[in-house]
């Protein structure tokens, strides 16, 4: 039976309805987490450089794909250490490697996204000078 969380049963759009808040209440928990809020700082960054140097289209495709990638990981990562962590309180080797991990992922596409930022923007920087 689909309810929502107060245990009311969801029917038809109403259902359709609880997913949007339900995502919608993900990423107001997801904002609290510092690194989020960075990558948000950051992609803001980005889009104003790329604003300012008239990216093609190819390249905003580019750009896009990156900043909700590494976006879209940071709240895996999110949901990953909530879920360890409503697991166990106790440190343990098994939980901070899954920690370890999802955050790995995140510096991972970080790392391609700026690899991607940088074949953008930086001929696009030589031009000014």
């Amino acid at each position: 039976m689909n309810t929502d969380w107060n245990g009311k049963k969801a029917i038809g759009f109403q259902r359709f309805f609880f997913s949007f808040r339900y995502a919608l209440n993900g990423l107001r928990i997801v904002w609290q987490e510092p690194n989020f809020r960075f990558h948000l700082a950051a992609a803001a960054a980005v889009v104003a450089a790329g604003v300012f140097f008239s990216l093609s289209r190819t390249e905003w495709l580019f750009i896009l794909v990156m900043i909700f990638g590494v976006m879209t990981l940071e709240a895996v990562n999110t949901a990953i250490e909530k879920t360890v962590d409503l697991v166990t309180e106790d440190r343990h080797p098994l939980a901070k490697a899954a920690k370890d991990v999802a955050a790995g992922a995140v510096l991972l596409f970080s790392l391609l996204a700026s690899l991607v930022g940088t074949i953008i923007f930086l001929p696009k920087v030589f031009e000014l000078f």
